[in-house]
């Protein structure tokens, strides 16, 4: 299927950006501890001389386990990363991350964030052959993720700026250029990561709809904001059933808005305040390993339909799938293929 081909199916499936690595990649009980900030080199289990050629491995393992399970849009796993944002976020200039500050979590957990001692700028590509080595491997659309820049901005430590929207919108300049570079590079869908709006919703109504189109500046192919409550693998306990940022993101120039709603049991009521756009809607929960049915999936695709029309729906799972074990990952996204098929079926 082409590019031409997903953005004409009818309710094509996709994944949020992540697919588990194996265990004889990463320390997977490491990487259950948080999300890193920082680079966390102790994650990866290959000698370093050896690394690259282990993840090529491991991302056509995570592409062929997506192309068997049925999904319309792939991404490369994420495989190469140690978080979303983490790999992108510290190779950019400006960013000191060898000497990290450190904040701490209302349960008193300390994380190593990057501090921005200079004027952020990116001077080299990041994830363009990540997405060449995707291209050359599958003959399927192809998505490529990048964390946005508001969210970059909440994740460091400013001792340059003192003006926080001033730092985002140069972080929203460079993720502008590696996303144009991507584009170039043969990206079919673009999509920026923002799990930070709903956490800071007074910031995000003053400057990231501003910050998240400065990003978007430029881009002709099809593109993705992302937000979400956080992984159900970190993020502990019932999540909440609204988002307290969303409604904003109607002003964004993004054509497309991804949620997550299985675990949360989102009211899908806040989607009429996304008129115009097209949905990514989260229908398969990642906080129980067990395997939805795909009628379990089908009912949750039905219930998105009530809000949004077939045409503007891609269901997709929720967030944080790298966390799963690999076989369940694997059964959620095939029943998420079957569950797409058997609505479809029914539209047509």
């Amino acid at each position: 299927m082409t590019s031409r081909q997903a953005k004409h199916l009818l309710l094509p499936t996709t994944v949020v950006g992540s697919y588990p690595q194996p265990d004889w990649l990463v320390d997977r009980d490491l990487l259950s501890k948080g999300v890193p900030r920082t680079r966390l080199h102790s994650l990866w289990r290959i000698p370093d001389e050896f690394l690259e050629q282990a993840q090529n491995d491991a991302t056509i393992l995570a592409i062929r386990d997506m192309e068997r399970a049925g999904i319309d849009i792939i991404t490369d796993g994420e495989v190469r990363r140690e978080s979303y944002s983490n790999r992108f976020a510290n190779s950019l200039d400006g960013i000191d991350d060898q000497n990290p500050a450190i904040v701490a979590s209302k349960n008193g957990l300390e994380t190593p964030i990057p501090r921005v001692v200079g004027k952020i700028s990116r001077t080299h590509a990041v994830e363009v052959k990540d997405l060449e080595f995707l291209k050359a491997n599958t003959d399927l659309p192809c998505k490529i993720t990048l964390p946005g820049p508001f969210t970059l901005g909440k994740q460091a430590k400013d001792e340059y700026y003192r003006d926080d929207e001033a730092m985002v919108m140069d972080f929203a300049a460079a993720v502008n250029e590696e996303a144009l570079a991507l584009e170039a590079a043969g990206a079919d869908f673009i999509q920026f990561d923002e799990p930070w709006l709903r956490q800071d919703p007074d910031a995000a109504n003053r400057y990231a709809v501003k910050a998240i189109n400065r990003a978007l500046q430029g881009l002709t192919v099809p593109t993705v904001v992302h937000l979400c409550f956080g992984y159900a693998a970190v993020v502990k306990g019932q999540k909440p059933t609204g988002y307290s940022f969303l409604s904003g993101l109607s002003d964004s120039i993004a054509q497309q808005i991804s949620i997550e709603a299985a675990q949360p049991k989102l009211d899908l009521g806040v989607l009429s305040d996304l008129a115009g756009k097209k949905i990514m809607l989260g229908v398969l929960d990642l906080g129980t390993n067990v395997v939805e049915t795909p009628e379990q999936v089908a009912e949750r695709i039905r219930a998105g339909l009530k809000y949004v029309r077939a045409e503007n729906l891609i269901p997709a799972p929720d967030c944080g799938m790298k966390y799963m074990p690999r076989e369940v990952a694997f059964g959620k996204l095939r029943a998420l293929a079957q569950g797409a098929s058997i609505v479809r079926g029914e539209l047509s």
